[in-house]
């Protein structure tokens, strides 16, 4: 009976488990969430709108690089026509009553620009004509034509960049695209680690609030013991009470401030905001490590890295095309133009008495079919040839120039703006290296008087003790102590913002934290 009761409470307490399994599993409570820097950076990467935006900006680019190469793509062009003509004859040499004729023709041709500004066609026709009038030698007639065209501007419209300037500047502009995608993300990963490391901040503050807190709570009972034997006096509790009340306060302000940093990573790596939602604790530490990189070496990786200085560069780039392209347009039109086609002819070849059309005595046929006239277009039995020059002079190129002066203003400017971009990109860049330098030196002096705070007061407790000091000098201690670990730990935090933001400045926060563009792709979706 015994054995049979422990098995029954076996039972129980494993139907008791599987019961609370399935209720967290149905209610969603699964404790705190313990997030990375790392982890909260690739969800934001995947997760924010700016980026979602610039995506489709490179998506945009792309297919505007697809649209310009359209411009080397065949065209081909096909054309049919087909036309019949019945009219009173009013002349017996035409024909009897009704004069009529029919004509039929097909046409494909195909037409490809070519690099320097010309283009080249060929085209392939064949027709069908008859018709009644009088006299005719060949009735129905078949006709083939096989042309080569070639245009060619001379000066105007001439020239390997100018003919591809579309796609140059296209190109381009994808890569520019591509480059704000990348400050985007540099960004993104900057704001992600300062809402990180500012909850990690917040949550180590409200811990040494707390320990503050314990310290005067413990003095506080101390002191109502040795009040309540009478060896304190009453003020003595009263000042410990009060401070007590005072950092509980605190404590409900810090509280407040964690809650609302936790807001803010969450809504920056999209955890949901439901009421029961699991609270977010940050999983890595501040570390403190120096960083060696001098002011010429972090101003060299700048240069090279930055996407905003990458960006100018390309912007100038398409400003020099404009300026070029503008630049041919102010020359005359000359443009060569050469020809070169093949005809054939074929059809029934009416055979009359004596070999005399003028008797119209048809005496025979010799029927003839539309693949001869083809067959003798594509052997070139019948060959011509046409070369031709056109000059076109556009009096506005040569009076005001307007387009060329706009041109190189704008050229102008975007130099002087990439030259504002270069002198930001160095001042940001100083200016993070000092903030590194400086807030390493600021841990060490908050840690120097951190570990003397803890002296102090433990020295002042020590004399406490044996009656040489008060609860008031003490409290201060505790004050001082709370305040001097809270400096500390701004400044290891304000290091570790200063270090991302000199990643920032030098745009190396993709290199180092192995984000690729590839990443961002899915915030797009």
């Amino acid at each position: 009976m015994k054995g049979h009761n422990r098995t029954s409470m076996q039972l129980a307490w494993l139907v008791f488990l599987i019961t609370a399994l399935f209720k967290s599993l149905a209610t969603g409570e699964d404790g705190p969430v313990t997030v990375s820097l790392d982890d909260c950076i690739i969800r934001a990467v995947k997760k924010n709108f700016d980026v979602a935006v610039q995506v489709q900006s490179c998506l945009l680019a792309n297919v505007a690089v697809t649209r310009a190469t359209e411009k080397f793509v065949p065209t081909l062009s096909f054309d049919f026509y087909e036309d019949n003509n019945n009219s009173a004859s009013y002349s017996w040499i035409e024909a009897e009553d009704i004069s009529s004729s029919a004509a039929r023709t097909y046409s494909a041709s195909v037409s490809q620009a070519i690099p320097f500004g010309g283009s080249l066609s060929v085209s392939l026709g064949t027709g069908w004509n008859s018709s009644n009038m009088r006299f005719q030698t060949i009735n129905p007639r078949y006709s083939g034509l096989l042309s080569f065209s070639f245009t060619q501007p001379l000066l105007k419209d001439f020239g390997w960049a100018t003919s591809r300037k579309e796609i140059l500047v296209a190109r381009n502009s994808r890569d520019i695209a591509e480059n704000d995608l990348k400050a985007t993300l540099l960004q993104v990963i900057y704001t992600i680690e300062q809402t990180y490391w500012e909850l990690v901040y917040r949550i180590e503050s409200l811990n040494v609030k707390r320990q503050s807190l314990k310290l005067a709570e413990d003095l506080l009972n101390k002191s109502l013991k040795e009040a309540e034997i009478g060896t304190l006096a009453p003020k003595e509790v009263i000042s410990a009470q009060a401070e007590v009340a005072s950092r509980k306060a605190d404590i409900l302000q810090a509280e407040m401030l964690v809650r609302d940093s936790a807001d803010a990573l969450r809504g920056l790596i999209g955890l949901p905001f439901e009421k029961d939602a699991p609270d977010i604790v940050p999983a890595d530490k501040p570390t403190f490590t120096k960083c060696e990189i001098g002011l010429d070496a972090a101003l060299s990786i700048a240069l090279r890295n930055r996407p905003d200085l990458q960006s100018s560069a390309l912007g100038i780039k398409n400003k020099e095309l404009d300026f070029a392209y503008a630049k041919n347009q102010t020359l005359p039109s000359l443009s060569l133009n050469a020809q070169y086609w093949s005809p054939g002819l074929s059809g029934d070849q009416i055979v009359y008495l004596n070999d005399n059309p003028l008797t119209g005595v048809i005496v025979g046929r010799i029927p003839g079919g539309a693949g001869q006239a083809i067959k003798d277009a594509f052997r070139f039995k019948h060959r011509n040839w046409s070369v031709s020059l056109s000059l076109e002079i556009s009096l506005t190129a040569i009076l005001t120039r307007a387009a060329l002066a706009q041109a190189k203003l704008s050229l102008d400017q975007e130099i002087i703006r990439m030259k504002k971009t270069e002198q930001d990109a160095v001042i940001e860049v100083r200016a993070a290296v000092r903030a590194v330098q400086t807030n390493y030196e600021r841990v060490n002096a908050c840690r120097s008087a951190r570990e003397l705070a803890e002296k102090k007061l433990a020295a002042e407790e020590a004399k406490l003790k044996v009656g040489l000091s008060n609860n008031y000098f003490v409290l201060n201690y505790q004050r001082d102590l709370a305040v001097a670990r809270t400096e500390e730990l701004r400044a290891l935090i304000d290091y570790a913002l200063s270090l991302s933001q000199l990643d920032k400045a030098m745009g190396t926060s993709l290199d180092k934290r192995n984000i690729k563009i590839t990443d961002a792709a899915e915030a797009g979706r």
